[in-house]
């Protein structure tokens, strides 16, 4: 397991990036997306505001064969990335770690066991917890280059960012956490 300490200065991992209201990839737009892991081979993260709609958490423990526990929490199930949309990975509080967890910081870790979904499905999972299918992934120095092209904004991440409701309105309250007023930008943006 990765510990927090081990992060080097100047990598993202456990920061948030807020696709700039210019961004061009339609993959991306309007996206926040939480840094898990971030060093000089690349980097990955997981797209906290979309959500895969034909799929329910019910359904996806089904398909795995536990069985879903009655009167649980609706689970909504994120779309994490384009990157192996089939893999599912559990983003959560740090309260709960396994052997297999790569702790990102000392609030958050990342998990990709079935054990998780078995632990969340019988009400003892983490207390936070965010399920994604498939994740963001950039090969070494391409993420640099992105947040150099000005193609995302960095910020710390907070509990209500990564794991609260209104998936809808997370990359507004991204951008107004670092003071960006979306009413006030330009479409013109970079022309006299």
């Amino acid at each position: 397991m990765a510990r927090h300490d081990d992060v080097h200065e100047g990598y993202l991992g456990g920061q948030l990036l807020a696709a700039m209201p210019t961004m061009g990839d339609p993959r991306f737009e309007r996206t926040v997306i939480y840094i898990c892991a971030h060093n000089e081979e690349g980097a990955m993260g997981l797209v906290l505001n979309r959500l895969v709609e034909s799929l329910t958490f019910p359904d996806l423990l089904t398909q795995l064969g536990i069985e879903p526990a009655a009167g649980q929490d609706e689970i909504r199930i994120h779309f994490g990335g384009p990157v192996e949309t089939g893999r599912g990975f559990v983003l959560h509080s740090a309260e709960y770690l396994q052997e297999s967890s790569l702790q990102v910081s000392e609030q958050v870790a990342l998990t990709a066991t079935v054990d998780i979904l078995r632990d969340i499905a019988e009400g003892q999972g983490p207390r936070q917890r965010l399920l994604a299918l498939g994740y963001a992934g950039w090969g070494p120095g391409q993420l640099d280059q992105e947040i150099q092209d000005n193609g995302w904004l960095t910020l710390s991440a907070d509990e209500a960012l990564v794991f609260g409701e209104g998936v809808e309105e997370k990359w507004e309250r991204a951008l107004a956490k670092i003071g960006l007023d979306l009413s006030k930008l330009s479409a013109a943006s970079g022309h006299a």
